[in-house]
């Protein structure tokens, strides 16, 4: 099975992928509101976010690429593991305090 390549291994210039002065000024807009990375404070952590992130790939669909709606705040940590792991393997990363994933998704949390 060929997977799709992964937007991280486009090796175009950013703003020829969307990111150029207007994504900027809409970053550090999105950023001044959302200061802090989301994903830390779901673990109780203070962490300033410096990427915003989009929640679904947009893959060069400029629809979902300029939709607030699919934005969130990370730091750089999060967003080069937490996410990029989550991409990855479709589910979110964590578990409770026994061990179990916390993401009902995640294949131990199935009824067989």
């Amino acid at each position: 099975m060929s997977q799709k390549p992964s937007w991280r291994d486009d090796k175009r210039k950013t703003a020829e992928r969307g990111y150029g002065g207007r994504w900027q000024k809409a970053r550090e807009t999105f950023l001044s509101r959302h200061p802090l990375c989301c994903f830390c404070e779901q673990k109780g952590k203070i962490t300033a976010a410096t990427v915003v992130d989009h929640k679904i790939p947009h893959q060069g669909d400029q629809a979902l690429f300029w939709d607030t709606n699919n934005w969130q705040p990370l730091c750089k940590l999060c967003h080069d593991s937490t996410k990029k792991i989550m991409e990855n393997r479709g589910v979110k990363p964590g578990a409770d305090e026994s061990g179990k994933p916390t993401d009902p998704n995640h294949h131990w949390n199935k009824i067989n």
